[in-house]
């Protein structure tokens, strides 16, 4: 069975309280945070991102300032999309995986065959890039501009090849939660160190920089502890 991250585990058994224990009704409201946590045996921030997944499939409603509540569908729904939610999470796992693979080389080779102007450009994205994460606001294009600078400088064309993946998996990574917490400051500190290294065209430097960015990404997203 694919592995599935803290959240989820915890998600698929307040589920199974829910469907199959009946201890959680529809309409019945949840026991609070503390409680709950305590008993699941979990964080409260993971209990919360598990609440938020079923909050998502409709199992849950969080009404604001009263608390959060079985829905009335909650019956109704069968696995409520977790074998969807297993299977996009080891896609994202397997886009991260490649990318370990091939942007950690694509930076070094960057670092050393870049022109004056696709240096610059490489520079200017990661700025653009990190003024976007410090406010607050979605890094999407910005991180996608920053990733395929890199990899047009390598002019290499089959890597220029694999942007897609990157596109996918930068914008996958995003909407998981990129855009706030922990991993935006990863990304943060991440990025300042990479545009250091190329400043100083460090091929070393960067290559080491860009797998230690994509290590964090995935451990920030519970996704691998493997690499």
């Amino acid at each position: 069975m694919e592995k599935q991250n803290l959240s989820q585990q915890t998600a698929r058994r307040l589920y199974n309280l829910i469907a199959a224990e009946k201890r959680l009704l529809p309409g019945e409201k949840l026991p609070n945070e503390v409680e709950l946590s305590r008993e699941m045996g979990v964080s409260r921030a993971t209990l919360r991102e598990a609440i938020r997944t079923l909050a998502a499939q409709g199992v849950l409603e969080v009404r604001r300032g009263r608390g959060t509540f079985v829905s009335q569908q909650a019956g109704a729904l069968e696995d409520f999309g977790f074998d969807r939610l297993d299977r996009v999470r080891a896609q994202l796992e397997d886009l991260f995986e490649l990318r370990s693979i091939f942007e950690p080389p694509a930076a070094r080779l960057a670092c050393r065959r870049a022109t004056e102007g696709e240096l610059q450009e490489i520079l200017d994205r990661g700025r653009e890039a990190e003024a976007c994460i410090r406010a607050g606001l979605d890094r999407t294009q910005a991180d996608l501009a920053f990733h395929a600078a890199i990899v047009r400088a390598t002019h290499n064309e089959f890597m220029m090849r694999l942007l897609p993946i990157i596109r996918q998996a930068v914008s996958a990574a995003v909407r998981d939660g990129g855009h706030r917490g922990q991993l935006a400051r990863d990304t943060l500190r991440d990025h300042a160190l990479l545009l250091e290294f190329f400043r100083k065209r460090d091929g070393a430097g960067a290559e080491l920089a860009m797998a230690l960015h994509m290590r964090r990404a995935m451990e920030g997203m519970e996704l691998s502890d493997g690499l």
